[in-house]
């Protein structure tokens, strides 16, 4: 591609912050690195920082050789194929879009305890909140002739596959890719970003961006309200295609199987990929198994909703379930959260916090609710698949009380 190339070994990798947690599979801490800060900096600001953000990769960072150069190919079920450049991505009208991304696997080790899972070992960190700035893809497909609110082209095209210049060994050497509906794509209201700026920042997203779990990078394809794995970074190209992405990471992987199904009995075509993630919720302010003096805790954490849900409310308890407390929501915005309002980020996290009087060791919990009553499950044993993905089961935290925490 022009303007960018994928470096063959590691020996590029950028500097990242030293609180990050190393999570990756393979041997070394950098083939490919991944990692995720530590749950108590999710709370410290309703908008995570760039350096902060989870990281998930599956090879070296490309390098950005030429901005100018850079250009992204859409191709396909179209009457006339784009090359699109920076510039021209540029001279659209610009959006920022306050949303959260959570990699499918987020609190994953947690599910391995009830039965192995295959997969990165995250904890309850493979997920931030950011503003996305960039051009809707509506307007983008635009330049190619899609009219926005369209389903279908007049060549067959019902789909928007996204390409990256990331080559994966599960896709056989191949680039990693996903797509979604085309109707999703040229709706305007569901603010799938091309973006160019995380934060307000430029440079990083454009040279280095590994900061979230597959996203399009130098341009990244930004989806709220579903899994990371569908939005792709380092974009390389993007394809009109009649059916959904046929990759590894659409077909083979990021299912939701019931937990009857484990790898001797598993067929992947029983399960259409996933896409929206469920209603989730994490307390961040404790550890688990964390001493604490006796007397008045904060209890602190995130939780979201997504294909565009909010959050009703959070509830916690410090008797292990029994009784429940409605927590408060931290407001970090100049507009007050309201679930489903016209003003309110419906594709962002919330952050919540109730402070307890906590006399003596114990369990505690939350669990949240969206806007369509759903409700996050109790035990982590129902929702258990072979993957590992989605485990949104309620979040526990086991203090004991009358150690000091030096």
């Amino acid at each position: 591609m022009p303007g960018i190339s994928g470096p063959s070994d590691y020996s590029q990798e950028p500097t990242r912050h030293p609180c990050l947690q190393i999570n990756a599979k393979a041997s070394s801490s950098l083939e490919p690195f991944n990692a995720e800060p530590p749950r108590s900096a999710l709370v410290s600001s309703y908008v995570t920082p760039v350096e902060l953000f989870y990281k998930r990769n599956h090879g070296p960072i490309p390098v950005l050789d030429d901005i100018e150069r850079y250009c992204v190919d859409i191709s396909g079920l179209i009457e006339t194929p784009k090359k699109v450049y920076m510039r021209d991505v540029r001279m659209l009208p610009k959006y920022n879009v306050t949303a959260t991304l959570q990699c499918a696997g987020n609190r994953r080790t947690a599910m391995s305890k009830t039965r192995q899972v295959r997969g990165v070992g995250w904890d309850v960190s493979a997920i931030g909140n950011a503003v996305w700035g960039g051009a809707k893809l509506a307007d983008v497909l635009e330049l190619v002739g899609i009219p926005k609110l369209t389903s279908s082209t007049q060549y067959g095209g019902k789909h928007v596959e996204f390409v990256s210049i990331d080559k994966c060994k599960e896709e056989n050497g191949d680039p990693y890719k996903a797509s979604i509906p085309l109707s999703q794509a040229t709706n305007p209201e569901a603010d799938v970003l091309l973006a160019y700026e995380m934060n307000g920042e430029v440079r990083k997203l454009l040279l280095y961006d590994d900061i979230l779990f597959r996203l399009i990078p130098l341009l990244t394809i930004m989806i709220g309200g579903v899994i990371g794995a569908r939005s792709v970074k380092w974009l390389d190209s993007i394809n009109i295609i009649a059916e959904e992405c046929q990759g590894f990471f659409m077909q083979k992987d990021y299912k939701m199987f019931p937990p009857s199904v484990d790898w001797g009995n598993i067929d992947w075509n029983t399960r259409k990929p996933q896409m929206d993630f469920p209603v989730q919720s994490v307390i961040c302010s404790l550890e688990d198994v964390q001493s604490i003096k006796p007397g008045k805790v904060t209890i602190s954490g995130y939780a979201v909703a997504g294909g565009g849900r909010g959050i009703e409310r959070v509830d916690v308890s410090i008797d292990g379930g029994k009784t429940w407390m409605e927590a408060t929501r931290i407001q970090k915005t100049s507009v007050p959260y309201v679930a489903d309002h016209i003003s309110s980020d419906k594709w962002a996290w919330v952050l919540f916090e109730v402070t307890v009087d906590i006399t003596h060791s114990t369990e505690i919990v939350a669990k949240a609710v969206d806007s369509a009553a759903n409700v996050q499950p109790e035990k982590v044993q129902d929702i258990w698949n072979l993957r590992g993905i989605l485990n949104t089961s309620w979040h526990r935290v086991h203090v004991r009380v009358g150690h000091s925490n030096m």
